[in-house]
Formats: structure tokens, C-alpha cells, sequence
């Protein structure tokens, strides 16, 4: 066994590099010796170069299927996809990039306000701003109360899309009952 040699020579003194020198011409000479001895019983083979089914993941993958999966539904994931297809999920996370396809979150429903709505909010901020030098809001708050809230649980998904592609607009949620406590 080379470790039982290396210990050995190492207590003699040698350094690990005349052993690794001292052990590649052991293995060049014993391997000389193996072909001159089997070079009787060498026969040779032809070698073909036609590709042989083999075990392993498929290198094949039905790309029409895989686009007609993803534009019915661009939220799927890549894992769920391989099971569909029957493939690795590697494999499809390539093809889809080759496809120019990004997994992206997708965009809020815009809100478009009107004019009128957009100055209701500029008021509504300089009223804001200018309320803490009219009123003095530390001396009326209260401490010590507790009120239960509720909150929105948003749940946002990402999609396959091209680079040049936004996502699919997504409607916010509405109030779930969730709710926490909120003590002031």
C-alpha cells in the first residue's frame, strides 16, 4: 500500500517530494511491464461513432412543450416543469434560458390616479407636514393601549418572462384575517 511505503520512507528521512518522484517511476515502470506483458492479448477494436442509448438524464428535451407550458402559465417553476417533461430540472432551467426566458416577479396592478387624486394626496402630505409645528401630538398620546390589527398577507410570485417582457399584472389580495396586536 503506498500509504504504509510513504510512512516508511518518511521515517527514513526522505522528502515528500523524492517519494512522489520515487513513486511516479515505480508506477511508469510497472505499467511498461503490464503492456509488454499483455501486448499478445490486445485486441484491436473498432470504434464506432454513432450515438448509443445510455443510462442517465435525457440530453433530450421537447421544446414546444416547454414553450406551450410556459406561455399557458408563466408562474410554474422550473422543478415542476421537469416533471411534466420528464427531465432534469437543470435541463429545463437551461433550455429556458437559451429561450431568453428570466424568472422575474411580476408587477402590481398600477394604480392611475386622476388629477384630482393626486392633488388630494399633495394636500393631504403638506397638511401632514405642517400639522406638527400647529399641534403638539406628544403630549395626547396615549400609552398602554392595545388594539388588534389586521394586515395584508401579499402574495407575490415570479413568472418566466423574456428580457424585453413585464410581468403579468397581479391583483392585490384583499384583507386577510390575520391580524396582530399592536400595543402602543
Amino acid at each position: 500500500e503506498i500509504r504504509v511505503l510513504s510512512i516508511y520512507e518518511s521515517h527514513l528521512g526522505t522528502t515528500q517530494r523524492k517519494q512522489h518522484t520515487t513513486y511516479a517511476a515505480r508506477w511508469v515502470m510497472m505499467y511498461s511491464l503490464f503492456v509488454q506483458h499483455n501486448i499478445g492479448s490486445i485486441v484491436l477494436r473498432t470504434v464506432e461513432l454513432d450515438d448509443l442509448p445510455r443510462s442517465g438524464r435525457p440530453l433530450e428535451l421537447d421544446v414546444d412543450l416547454l414553450k406551450q407550458l410556459i406561455e399557458q402559465d408563466p408562474r410554474l417553476t422550473s422543478r415542476y416543469l421537469a416533471k411534466q417533461l420528464g427531465c432534469s430540472y437543470t435541463a429545463v432551467e437551461k433550455h429556458l434560458n437559451e429561450l431568453g426566458k428570466r424568472w422575474k416577479y411580476g408587477v402590481w396592478i398600477p394604480h392611475e390616479l386622476s388629477s384630482q387624486q393626486l392633488q388630494c394626496r399633495v394636500d393631504a402630505c403638506m397638511d401632514l407636514m405642517t400639522s406638527h409645528r400647529n399641534y403638539q401630538w406628544l403630549r395626547s398620546l396615549t400609552t398602554g393601549d392595545e388594539k388588534w390589527v389586521l394586515y395584508v398577507n401579499y402574495m407575490n410570485r415570479r413568472q418566466w418572462l423574456s428580457r424585453d417582457q413585464t410581468g403579468v399584472a397581479t391583483p392585490k389580495t384583499a384583507l386577510h384575517p390575520m391580524n396582530v396586536m399592536l400595543s402602543v
